[in-house]
């Protein structure tokens, strides 16, 4: 029985750890899609958008490393290469430097709302692992996701 138990744990920390390689890798694409659109961004709302997507991208990356450590912490490997990267996430990619301002904040928004559905999907594996810490980070992940959200959403009314 001793062995079950051990095996479950082990599947539910395999579980998390592979969720959380994917967060990382979303976190990656969605940062260096973030930045393409902070350079690419034209038209009458340039300035506005310009920054916010910035400070979007500068929040994201803020979280990459502590991620990527968490999984390390976990005593596992993580993402070694962009190509570990592209096979790890959601994010897709968009390589249309001339998209509208409009374009860019929907597929953010879209992109940050995948975000939310996924990091509140990881909650029951941080807790079938008893992994407390990831637990409580997905809470502030959240958090910060949904204000991308709620912050483009407002910005397309």
């Amino acid at each position: 029985m001793a062995n079950t138990d051990a095996q479950t744990g082990d599947n539910s920390k395999a579980a998390l750890v592979s969720e959380l390689n994917g967060l990382l890798a979303d976190h990656m694409a969605l940062f260096f899609k973030t930045k393409n659109f902070h350079w690419h961004v034209a038209g009458p709302r340039f300035r506005d958008l310009h920054l916010l997507f910035d400070e979007h991208a500068i929040a994201i990356r803020d979280q990459i490393d502590v991620i990527g450590e968490r999984v390390r912490k976990l005593g596992e490997n993580t993402l070694t290469s962009i190509g570990s990267i592209a096979h790890h996430t959601q994010v897709k990619d968009q390589d249309d430097a001339s998209l509208s301002a409009e374009a860019m904040v929907e597929e953010l928004r879209d992109d940050n709302s995948a975000m939310v559905t996924r990091l509140k999907g990881m909650k029951p594996l941080a807790e079938q692992a008893g992994d407390n810490a990831t637990d409580g980070l997905l809470d502030d992940w959240t958090d910060a996701a949904e204000e991308r959200v709620w912050f483009l959403t407002q910005t397309l009314k």
